[in-house]
């Protein structure tokens, strides 16, 4: 067996060994409609769900962005991971055993670097985890664990640990203990949890702080979150962005928490890792928090895979205020609804649990503003209601709704708002940007060149697609002659390759397809609708229309050819040739005779 034809058995096992609506569903609510399963798209905005999963087929579309493609597809779309490293993935979930593959320098460089990089943390997060447990030196932070509620149930379920200070166990605890594992110290510091100093040589950056790994979907540590113990600045350090880690799209406790916000369809965002913890602890556990940065748009697009809605809870200071009102834009732009809670002055999360119980925080997030709403009240509170106020509470509220993409969503907004302000709509838009010409422009829709088809060619295009087996057949009665065209021809050229691998199926025809072709888009489209026309597994109904379109087929034929030697006769006559003219004639009645 070859090279190439081993790697490509590697990947139609795992291909076949991956369950596409398992891995999916990871990330995306998914439900069963008919024979397919549906969704919001991960890839773009939507409040319809219009991405459909094929589960016979083991592929996706989305037939509001046009995305599409296979299990890998996915993969990489999702986690921005080169095929060969979706492949690794796919295989480590699934226990499957890979050869060492023939990969460019590069592939492996960065394989290898994030490989390294989730055992360096995971290897530290277990060294901290058992230094909190075990070492007499670490008995101040479990008594402060235990003094904040934290209880052993919670430090197990966060698999908290504690790096100690440097008096009790010097400037390279973690550094050293890495290295005795054999991991280079360049991925230590990689991984963020050394630091060079400027005359050689390492120390931990993380010391005398409590740790909180974190944890991508796939329960692997990429970061780790410490808070300090003593005094020092800052209070809490988060490690800095590496290969595995990026901070605008993880949030912690996703990963511990995903089902319960899956099961309430409603996440609760809090601020601080402690928070988080505390909650959990009092049984609210559809809680997550970004990671020492302001949400974004990423960490939003991914709650949306899990819930239908998202409630803010902010300390009621300036700052919390402040990061609802950098949020909107955010919501807005993928259309997840948004409710704010303000916990009482001189409160958070962990204290006013404590006094209220669960049901005081359940109470808070029951009576919490919409997002919209909330924004409005502080700026009519800050500016007040004067001519000067309006003008700029509307300046404020220009820049929110122009950064979201749904248009209704917007002129509803912009009615809602000028109501309250008591200026006319058009007033309010007065100078407000509209969006980029991009987000204006007509998006053709997939596959256009292969729907302008008349309806017995397009019958022929999608027959094709659907049973691709047919095609040698069809393509020796003159497929490519009847029905021209680039597309077409790029749909064939696919068919062609298929045909000499021994791969003629639907599905790998789509994979074939370039990703961003409108042709594949047709291919998808037709895919995923066409479980509900197509004739399934009834080989004579199949065999019949197959049949039904080669007789089409030679009829056309035999129409453009008998068209094209009337051209000829035509030109024969007018330039008075006799001789070819006979011949011609003598062809044309050849042919009338045969048929």
């Amino acid at each position: 067996m070859t090279s190439a034809s081993l790697r490509e058995e590697i990947k139609n096992k795992v291909r076949e060994t991956a369950d596409i609506i398992q891995v999916i569903s990871d990330v995306v609510e998914l439900k069963k409609a008919g024979t397919r399963f549906t969704g919001l798209c991960p890839f773009h905005a939507e409040k319809t769900p219009s991405f459909s999963v094929n589960p016979q087929g083991q592929f996706f579309h989305c037939f509001g962005c046009g995305e599409s493609g296979d299990v890998f597809s996915f993969v990489m779309k999702y986690n921005r991971l080169s095929f060969p490293e979706a492949l690794k993935e796919l295989a480590r979930r699934y226990q499957i055993d890979l050869p060492e593959p023939r990969l460019s320098d590069a592939d492996r460089k960065r394989i290898e670097e994030r490989e390294l990089l989730y055992k360096v943390n995971k290897e530290a997060a277990a060294i901290y985890q058992q230094y909190l447990a075990e070492s007499p030196d670490a008995a101040n932070a479990r008594q402060y664990l235990e003094k904040r509620g934290v209880s052993g149930e919670a430090v197990k379920a966060f698999r908290i640990g504690y790096a100690p200070d440097t008096s009790s166990a010097g400037w390279n605890f973690v550094t050293s203990r890495l290295q005795v594992m054999k991991l280079p110290v360049a991925a230590i510091e990689k991984a963020g949890l050394a630091v060079q100093k400027d005359r050689g040589g390492y120390y931990d950056r993380f010391r005398d702080r409590i740790q909180f790994p974190i944890m991508n979907v796939s329960g692997q540590v990429v970061a780790f979150g410490g808070r300090i113990l003593g005094e020092g600045q800052p209070k809490y350090m988060n490690s800095p962005e590496s290969a595995v880690f990026d901070k605008s799209r993880q949030l912690f406790g996703l990963y511990q928490h995903r089902e319960a916000i899956r099961q309430r369809r409603q996440a609760l965002i809090v601020e601080g890792n402690f928070d988080l913890v505390l909650l959990a602890v009092h049984g609210i556990e559809y809680v997550v928090a970004p990671l020492g940065t302001a949400l974004t748009k990423q960490h939003i697009r991914t709650l949306r895979g899990y819930c239908d809605e998202v409630v803010l809870l902010f300390d009621g200071d300036s700052a919390g205020l402040k990061a609802a009102m950098r949020s909107v834009p955010y919501f807005l732009a993928e259309q997840v609804d948004a409710r704010v809670a303000v916990l009482p002055e001189g409160h958070d999360p962990d204290s006013y649990v404590r006094e209220k119980g669960p049901g005081g925080i359940e109470d808070l997030v029951n009576q919490a503003s919409p997002l919209a709403e909330f924004v409005f009240d502080q700026l009519a509170r800050q500016y007040g209601m004067t001519l000067d106020g309006k003008n700029r509470i509307v300046k404020e509220l220009q820049q929110i709704i122009s950064a979201g993409d749904d248009t209704v969503q917007r002129s509803l907004m912009v009615s809602h708002f000028s109501g309250m302000l008591g200026i006319t709509p058009a007033q309010f838009e007065a100078g407000m940007t509209k969006g980029s010409a991009a987000k204006q422009q007509k998006v053709n829709p997939p596959g256009e060149n292969l729907k302008k088809f008349p309806r017995k060619q397009r019958q022929l295009i999608d027959f094709l697609i659907l049973y691709p087996e047919y095609f040698p057949l069809l393509l020796e009665a003159g497929v490519e002659k009847i029905v021209p065209g680039q597309g077409v021809k790029n749909l064939f050229s696919c068919l062609n390759v298929l045909a000499q691998e021994g791969n003629l199926t639907p599905e790998g025809l789509l994979v074939a397809l370039p990703e961003e072709s409108a042709e594949r888009k047709y291919v998808a489209e037709l895919l995923i609708l066409g479980d509900q026309g197509s004739m399934g597994n009834d080989e004579q109904q199949v065999q019949n229309m197959c049949d039904e379109m080669l007789h089409w087929l030679h009829t056309e034929t035999r129409q453009q050819d008998g068209a094209a030697l009337q051209k000829q006769i035509n030109e024969a006559q007018q330039s008075g040739d006799a001789d070819l003219l006979m011949k011609l004639l003598a062809r044309k009645q050849e042919i009338g005779e045969n048929n």
